[in-house]
């Protein structure tokens, strides 16, 4: 599943955040070939999933973000069993190695709010050993690039990202990807 999801976004490394369930739709037209789901409930995560599938793209919820479940290994044994979507992300690193374990994609996502935030970040990554790392803000380049080079992780970058020149700056910092829930950076 790795490769799908490294290859995707090697493709069009613009994934598109989906922050409104309603807007969902929307991200299935765009050219984004991978969707993060930022928003749901037990009751139609497994919908947004089957619907995005559908269409031949991948999906990846925001385990801690979806409404009614709980965080503990049961609830990601049921998300993959019964909701099957592409992976998950979060920030919690006990689910991360849970769902490494059960075989589910897993991206950990960190706040990098100052130094000691990125040093926590970065340990936290290298004993988790997540498939990819969400880092937000995604405005700090060189935070990228230093994460990135510590950890050997495949880097995305999200938040407040709002042009091109946002994109273009995360990619070159290494980031493999950019997740954008403003629709118009979306189609670049």
């Amino acid at each position: 599943m790795e490769q799908g999801f490294l290859a995707r976004v090697q493709n069009n490394p613009v994934v598109a955040a989906v922050r409104d369930v309603s807007h969902l739709d929307r991200a299935i037209q765009s050219p984004s070939e991978v969707i993060f789901l930022l928003q749901g409930n037990i009751f139609n995560v497994r919908w947004c999933v089957e619907r995005v599938q559908s269409v031949g793209k991948e999906i990846f919820i925001h385990f801690d973000l979806i409404d009614g479940f709980s965080k503990d290994p049961t609830a990601v044994n049921y998300v993959r069993d019964v909701v099957r979507p592409n992976g998950i992300i979060t920030t919690k690193g006990n689910l991360v190695k849970i769902a490494r374990e059960l075989g589910l994609f897993a991206i950990q996502r960190l706040f990098i709010l100052d130094s000691l935030s990125l040093d926590s970040g970065i340990k936290s990554v290298l004993a988790t050993h997540p498939d990819a790392v969400e880092i937000l803000p995604g405005l700090i380049p060189r935070v990228i690039k230093q994460v990135r080079e510590a950890t050997k992780v495949p880097v995305i970058a999200g938040g407040l990202i709002e042009t091109k020149d946002d994109v273009v700056a995360n990619l070159k910092a290494g980031a493999i990807g950019v997740s954008v829930s403003k629709e118009s950076v979306w189609y670049l």
